[in-house]
């Protein structure tokens, strides 16, 4: 058994990582930091695992813990980790932005699998992808292997309200979400620059436009992502392309079927649809934003770290009715 620790215990990412790790055959949940609710019980916050943990939240860290998984705000993961020392041995898995575009000053890790599985394998910190940056280099990511991104690429995405954390703010309020929908950040959300990290890794000279319109939708979680691009290939030669990229992923699925939500929340799976119209190429990707897109990810990126099947304690089912 491993010990796993979090920090940063009382937000969404957090509660899927506890109730994945409670049922991980593998891990032992040693425990969980929050300087706002130490000593209080973990399901006081985490009310769906009632009757389920006396786990409480700790005000002090174990240093000698095997992974540590930073479910921190943006910006504080690198304070933390300047601020508490781990042991050698400690694997770190942040799910922030802060060690996500390469650098000289971090070592870590992009922790998405279906690109760098064997760099994962061997790392001892990972930076954890964001949630509309999965799904959408994911729809697009075999086309950059391939050399194949030619012109702009035009994403449309929607997700969930627990996408924005759970710090209340005016488009966080039921009264406002409720019977609603809005773009934000057009053009210039935080994970474009991922995003072209990652395509750039295949297709160096990929210098085209990612125009992103990322939406907020009136329901809780999920990413609806569509993106599309020039393609003169037929689909069944982009089917081809896919199906041979993603033909060992363990999460990511090539379907025929019209996609929606409930087909992917509460799991790890991103599922992916292709269709063709004249010279474009439409890629229809959703994903559970606080799994796929976050905790389950995670703890996928843990597996590799350590050797166990990349599914263990991720055979989830999706909430479908």
């Amino acid at each position: 058994m491993i010990q796993a620790g979090i920090i940063g215990g009382a937000g969404y990412t957090a509660g899927e990582l506890i109730r994945i790790l409670m049922r991980h055959p593998e891990v032992k949940l040693d425990f969980i930091y929050s300087t706002s609710q130490a000593g209080k019980p973990v399901s006081s916050i985490h009310q769906d695992l009632l009757g389920e943990t006396e786990l409480t939240f700790s005000g002090e860290i174990n240093p000698e813990a095997d992974v540590v998984f930073l479910c921190l705000g943006h910006g504080n993961s690198m304070k933390f980790l300047q601020e508490n020392q781990f042991s050698d041995r400690t694997k770190v898995i942040d799910l922030s932005t802060d060690f996500r575009m390469a650098a000289e000053d971090h070592s870590f890790v992009y922790g998405l699998p279906e690109l760098n599985k064997e760099e994962i394998k061997k790392a001892n910190l990972i930076a954890n992808p964001g949630c509309f940056a999965t799904a959408i280099t994911l729809a697009i990511l075999p086309l950059a292997k391939n050399g194949l991104l030619q012109e702009d690429v035009h994403i449309n995405a929607v997700t969930g309200a627990t996408g924005a954390g759970t710090s209340l703010s005016e488009s966080t309020h039921f009264t406002w979400r409720d019977n609603n929908f809005s773009a934000y950040k057009a053009f210039e959300h935080q994970h474009l620059a991922e995003i072209g990290q990652s395509l750039k890794s295949f297709q160096p000279n990929f210098s085209s436009e990612l125009n992103f319109i990322p939406n907020r939708g009136n329901f809780s979680r999920g990413i609806h992502c569509t993106s599309y691009t020039r393609f003169d290939g037929s689909l069944e030669e982009a089917l081809k392309i896919y199906k041979e990229f993603y033909g060992d992923a363990a999460f990511t699925f090539v379907v025929e079927e019209e996609l929606h939500l409930k087909q992917v929340v509460n799991t790890n799976k991103c599922l992916l649809r292709l269709q063709k119209f004249g010279n474009k190429l439409l890629i229809t990707s959703v994903l559970d934003n606080l799994l796929k897109g976050a905790s389950g990810q995670a703890v996928q990126n843990m597996n590799l770290i350590f050797g166990f099947p990349e599914n263990k304690g991720l055979q989830l089912k999706a909430t479908y009715f």
